[in-house]
């Protein structure tokens, strides 16, 4: 039987490199092993997700044009039903990143493709990855490239490649943004179909050689006759670019730093992580999967478990797995698609090219009442099938009784495993002693103290150290 050191570790790396497992799942990878989990996970085998099944019980998601919430119920019924959790996780950190929103794109269609893009891409070849950014309709739009003209380049995309997507503040010049746009004229939608009578229709890429600029340009020391690609293969090489992107991958899998506008003041968390996540990224040619590979199988993110607050993606998808509510195409998809805005992160919209201010900027008076209120409500309905299998192992780990201690510690394990402060444990042990004794003997004993449980799990999601990662 595994031991709780296991079972933690593990539990640890479900939650970062995806949105959280049963113990069940637990337990079974903690006999595969740790590295072996890790390469699982980077190179998935499982199938992908059924959309057939979204799309004949939620026609509306397959093509939701403006709909916002049909485009947010189709990236969580990927989110809720992937057997490839850190594919489905890197979309979520590229979409960060590359934050595009749709309350300007308005084209929940190209949101779509651009999200499907990021989740065929996203541990791979960052080069390529920005290559194919660059060219897609959404992102665009998004930073005005189609107003990138020859004769009046626009800066939006070059401006946001440079100090949000690559290379960071203080590592480029003005000169060096416009040489940079200039670069990337004539990279733009093609001709749009109109709308009617069908609605939205998807945009695609298209490059115009007579609006390009061929001529020649100084960017960031070198000179030559540079194209959009060209472009991009000289940010690579730049020293500050795989510092930025493992900086980027730190702050999301292992532990909060401060916001991206102050990094370039601001000293990384763990220097050292940075430096050699930076250098497995270069010595693989700038691939994806080492870097994660390095990163879950170092100390330093073995070491820093709840060093994260939980996103509001993070705390919605991980509650819906974990009680086994709203799983395949439940009709309440659309509706639980907000729920996430609701605490302060709206899906498909980040509320800049800077993508959410994350850790404890997550966390304000309304937000904490809304992401408590959600845990609480679904971990204290004992009739959800995943509730039903953790109170089944509690009631079947301590004989037909057990003391007030011994069903909080069962709770805390089964919902982390969980180390809180001693004053909250008291309280909450205190809590389940003010009902009495708790028994399993009889169907009334049972159904009372599966009661108990939930309410007992309840009180935990209220906890400071729950809202932790």
């Amino acid at each position: 039987m595994a031991n709780r050191e296991d079972i933690a570790l593990m539990s640890h790396l479900m939650r970062r490199a995806g949105f959280g497992a049963t113990r069940e799942e637990v337990e079974a990878r903690v006999e595969r092993g740790y590295e072996a989990t890790v390469e699982e996970l980077i190179n998935p085998t499982a199938p992908p997700v059924d959309e057939v099944e979204l799309y004949r019980y939620h026609p509306g998601t397959e093509f939701p044009a403006q709909h916002y919430a049909g485009g947010q119920a189709h990236w969580l019924y990927y989110l809720l039903n992937t057997q490839r959790p850190l594919e489905e996780k890197m979309a979520l950190f590229w979409h960060h990143v590359f934050a595009t929103g749709n309350g300007k794109v308005d084209n929940c269609d190209n949101m779509i493709i651009q999200i499907d893009m990021l989740r065929d891409n996203g541990m791979g070849n960052y080069r390529d990855l920005l290559v194919k950014l660059a060219s897609n309709p959404a992102m665009i739009f998004w930073l005005d490239n189609n107003e990138n003209h020859k004769n009046a380049p626009n800066e939006n995309w070059g401006r946001e490649l440079l100090e949000l997507f690559s290379l960071g503040v203080g590592n480029y010049t003005e000169t060096d943004v416009f040489e940079c746009s200039r670069a990337f004229t004539g990279w733009t939608i093609a001709a749009k179909i109109p709308r009617f009578p069908y609605g939205r229709h998807p945009w695609s890429f298209e490059f115009r050689p007579e609006d390009h600029d061929f001529s020649e340009k100084t960017f960031l020391g070198q000179t030559g006759n540079f194209d959009g690609g060209d472009i991009i293969d000289i940010i690579i090489q730049q020293e500050a670019c795989p510092r930025f992107i493992a900086r980027h991958l730190y702050n999301f899998f292992v532990a909060d730093e401060p916001q991206v506008p102050a990094w370039d003041i601001e000293e990384p968390r763990d220097p050292e992580a940075v430096r050699m996540l930076s250098k497995v990224f270069v010595d693989s040619g700038y691939e994806i999967r080492p870097v994660l590979r390095a990163l879950f199988n170092s100390d330093f993110f073995k070491e820093s478990m709840y060093q994260k607050v939980k996103s509001p993606v993070e705390v919605v998808v991980g509650t819906l797995r974990m009680t086994e509510d709203l799983l395949g195409a439940d009709p309440r998809l659309e509706s639980m698609a907000n729920e996430a805005g609701y605490m302060g992160q709206e899906i498909l919209d980040p509320p800049s090219v800077e993508g959410w201010h994350t850790g404890k900027e997550w966390i304000n008076s309304g937000s904490l009442v809304k992401r408590v209120n959600f845990v609480a409500d679904r971990v204290n309905n004992v009739e959800l099938p995943g509730v039903q299998k953790m109170v089944e192992r509690i009631a079947g780990s301590n004989g037909q009784s057990m003391s007030a201690e011994a069903l909080v510690d069962h709770c805390l394990d089964l919902m982390g495993p969980l180390e809180v402060a001693e004053s909250t444990r008291a309280e909450l042990v205190k809590n389940v002693e003010s009902e009495g004794a708790i028994s399993w003997a009889t169907d009334e004993d049972y159904a009372n103290s599966s009661r108990r449980v939930g309410e007992t799990m309840a009180l935990i999601a209220a906890t400071r150290e729950y809202q932790f990662g």
